[in-house]
């Protein structure tokens, strides 16, 4: 009896030490174990990505005795690519929109219903101590590439093409950036110029440019708002507006450009998307019976098909070893 109460006592001794041993290698080994860093983190120099959406829809008519086109097919599509730049105390923005779409039908034949090229880029120096507030200088150029009409029956009229119009903006003012998915830029001193390549246009006056002329000139006070967010798993949304004020020419009549752009994911590789366009210019006269009075400017699209976002690519620029 006493010796098997040693060899009890011997054996749980042994078992705790074993225990404790195994305890403390395990501690060892994670403390020494090399972890991996995640690559996905904000101390990036350089970040790219993007999307792109192709929607198509056609309808055909026979016999029907509603009316209609017997053949309609439209076609419209979305790109965007951003690619931003971040240093402890710089920061650089870059994005492109690029808009296309194209509709043809048995009455009017072919025509584009869509056609926007659209780039922004920012940079800005931070002047606070939390990282929202950013002394900025902004360039902006807006224009379409394909020639455009506008349709009353049968009767179609020359309206635009490639640089006619174009807009160009210059601007240096104050950046603030709450959050990631928010900026608002400010600017006191901002010039606008309004280009009309096109002579037959230029000619007409269009678009504010006095006839024979092809630039138009502005300076004034300038704001833009942008903000993109993933609202849900499935809900993405883009948006921007811009406004401004001309100094010298009626400052009260405030120019405003806006863009919205909706998606739904449905599945993993289609979507259903929304787009709403809206544009006041006091000096494009385009309403009324006469074609002189100015208005807002309304283009809205509704689409399913194809959407594929880009890869996200993040990258680290190394100084280089002397």
């Amino acid at each position: 009896m006493k010796h098997l109460l040693i060899c009890i006592v011997f054996f749980t001794i042994a078992n705790n030490v074993v225990s404790q041993e195994l305890v403390v290698n395990k501690i060892k080994s994670e403390l020494s174990r090399n972890v991996k860093k995640d690559t996905d983190t904000s101390n990036y120099n350089w970040k790219q990505g993007g999307s792109y959406n192709f929607n198509l829809s056609q309808s055909s008519l026979s016999n029907w005795a509603a009316g209609g086109d017997n053949f309609n097919m439209s076609f419209n599509s979305y790109f965007n690519y951003f690619a931003y730049f971040k240093k402890p105390r710089h920061g650089w923005d870059n994005n492109l929109d690029v808009n296309l779409g194209f509709v043809q039908s048995t009455s009017q034949g072919g025509r584009k219903n869509d056609d926007r090229f659209d780039f922004l880029s920012k940079y800005g120096y931070k002047i606070d101590t939390i990282g929202k507030m950013y002394l900025s200088a902004l360039f902006n150029f807006r224009s379409q590439v394909f020639d455009g009409y506008s349709f009353s029956g049968t009767t179609s009229t020359f309206t635009s093409s490639l640089l006619s119009p174009a807009y160009l903006i210059l601007s240096a003012g104050v950046d603030y950036k709450p959050n990631k998915e928010l900026s608002i830029f400010f600017s006191p001193l901002t010039s606008r110029n309004t280009i009309v390549l096109n002579s037959k246009l230029s000619a007409l006056g269009k678009y504010g440019v006095a006839p024979g002329k092809h630039v138009y000139k502005e300076t004034g006070l300038f704001l833009t708002v942008n903000y993109s967010n993933t609202i849900s798993p499935n809900i993405m949304y883009r948006g921007r507006a811009d406004f401004f004020s001309n100094y010298y020419e009626k400052p009260e009549n405030i120019n405003l450009y806006m863009t919205n752009f909706f998606s739904f994911k449905i599945n993993k590789h289609f979507t259903a998307s929304y787009s709403l366009d809206l544009m006041y210019d006091d000096k494009i006269r385009i309403f009324g019976p006469l074609k002189k009075s100015p208005g807002l400017q309304l283009k809205s699209i509704i689409g399913i098909g194809y959407f594929k976002s880009l890869q996200v690519k993040k990258s680290l620029l190394k100084p280089k070893a002397v």
